[in-house]
């Protein structure tokens, strides 16, 4: 580990102002954080902690939620108002690492958290997301667990979390601070695919914090769920995941969102699946045609290639669990 100082932002103007004049990052559970410094791949001149900001209400109405940033992801999970409105995102949350990493994880930091690729957190291997231009040693070395979707010739590392695929799916967006004020960004737009530049892994500015979640209300709540496949069942990353979300009339599908994890660089949207499905009956029938068309345009390496036929199998089972066929 290198030296790093450390500062405590008492209020959130504080911290935007010490993240924007430092070589600096900003820590809070750190779960993931503290691992990556561990390991020497992030070595940050100052760490901005920001664990006392009062960011972590819980709220519910008419209009949808607003989840606060330092909000833990075991406090979400367990909210009666989130697991009826919003069952999807109660259940990636549920699938998310352990009890133990869930009651200290924050909502924040759990969207930001990095690439589980063995060549990013090798500090030994080259890693174009960690040091560019070093080369991609997952492309013909270990790929198991790499993206079979949205990568390059630079890095098919995959994004690894489960929080943010039910998100997308959910149309949320997160609320930003920095120095030039408050925006608003789309889950779906927060990630960035590596294309030429994979040290760029997000569309926050220098500085900017994330201050909360807001999800919008939607009919999903009685047609929706989250699988999640991965080697065992605690504390691992998913080999694959899908967050669907139906909307219904009567027997027919009238909107649907159909979301990847863990085969994607990032959170995986799979459009093609949700036209197919617009606007027709949800059977066994459709949902294994949906199920096969899910890995268009797949790129898969030799170690990976079996993602393709498991995210096929993975979508038509959701589609049957959310639709009530099984």
């Amino acid at each position: 580990m290198q030296p790093f100082s450390y500062a405590e932002a008492s209020t959130l103007p504080s911290a935007v102002d010490l993240a924007s004049t430092h070589e600096a990052m900003f820590i809070a559970g750190g779960t993931d954080m503290l691992q990556l410094l561990q390991e020497d791949v992030l070595s940050p001149a100052t760490l901005v902690g920001i664990g006392r900001l009062p960011l972590a209400g819980v709220e519910v109405d008419a209009d949808g939620a607003r989840i606060g940033a330092m909000a833990r992801l075991s406090a979400v999970a367990d909210d009666t108002r989130i697991q009826q409105h919003f069952p999807l995102l109660a259940e990636a949350l549920m699938a998310t690492a352990s009890p133990q990493v869930r009651n200290m994880a924050t909502v924040g930091g759990n969207l930001l958290q990095r690439t589980r690729c063995l060549y990013f957190r090798d500090r030994t291997a080259p890693c174009n997301k960690r040091q560019p231009g070093s080369g991609c040693g997952a492309m013909d070395g270990q790929n198991r667990m790499n993206a079979i979707l949205g990568g390059s010739k630079s890095c098919i590392a995959a994004y690894p979390g489960d929080m943010a695929v039910a998100l997308v799916a959910l149309d949320a967006t997160i609320e930003v601070r920095g120095r030039q004020g408050p925006r608003h960004v789309k889950v779906a737009d927060l990630h960035v695919p590596p294309g030429d530049t994979p040290q760029i892994e997000t569309t926050l500015r220098r500085g900017e914090i994330i201050t909360a979640i807001r999800i919008p209300r939607n009919a999903f709540a009685a047609g929706s769920h989250y699988l999640k496949v991965r080697d065992r069942a605690s504390f691992e990353w998913a080999l694959v995941s899908v967050a669907v979300g139906l909307e219904c009339d009567g027997d027919s599908v009238r909107a649907a969102r159909v979301v990847a994890g863990g085969v994607g660089t990032v959170p995986w949207r799979l459009r093609n699946v949700e036209e197919r499905l617009r606007g027709h009956r949800l059977d066994r029938e459709q949902a294994h045609a949906a199920g096969q068309i899910a890995a268009e345009g797949a790129d898969p390496r030799p170690g990976n290639t079996y993602k393709v036929r498991l995210l096929q199998n993975a979508v038509e089972r959701a589609l049957m669990i959310a639709g009530g066929l099984l």
